[in-house]
């Protein structure tokens, strides 16, 4: 018997911020919202809700409150690609216009993939479309 991957938890100060933001990087939507976290999905997840297996959904994420900010790098980060018919450069461009920074985490000066801190600081990566 196997599991199935549920959600990914990051921790925050703000978490009504960072799921906005991170549902705006994404095309995603709220499912739930409290003080202390919020929850985001797809919106296909919602859409199809009805018609979509659980099993079958994706992961969401959720972000969740915490007194202190990011200290250290990441040991876990997320990586997003633009569609094919997308240029890599033009999202970087979008992402840092909603807040995001360029980071450098020691990445090799040829990369494929450019390393970006969200607007608390927790970094991810924005890969070629063909990757």
């Amino acid at each position: 018997m196997s599991v199935r991957w549920y959600s990914v938890v990051i921790d925050c100060i703000d978490v009504s911020a960072q799921a906005r933001w991170w549902a705006d990087v994404l095309g995603w939507q709220t499912v739930y919202e409290a003080a202390d976290e919020v929850v985001i999905v797809p919106a296909h997840a919602l859409e199809k809700a009805d018609s979509i297996p659980v099993e079958e959904r994706g992961p969401g994420l959720v972000f969740v409150r915490v007194p202190e900010g990011m200290q250290v790098k990441n040991r876990l980060h997320i990586d997003v690609a633009p569609r094919e018919s997308d240029d890599q450069a033009t999202e970087v461009a979008r992402l840092e216009g909603l807040g995001a920074t360029r980071i450098d985490v020691g990445q090799p000066a040829d990369a494929r993939f450019i390393v970006m801190a969200d607007p608390e600081g927790n970094e991810f990566c924005v890969l070629s479309p063909r990757d």
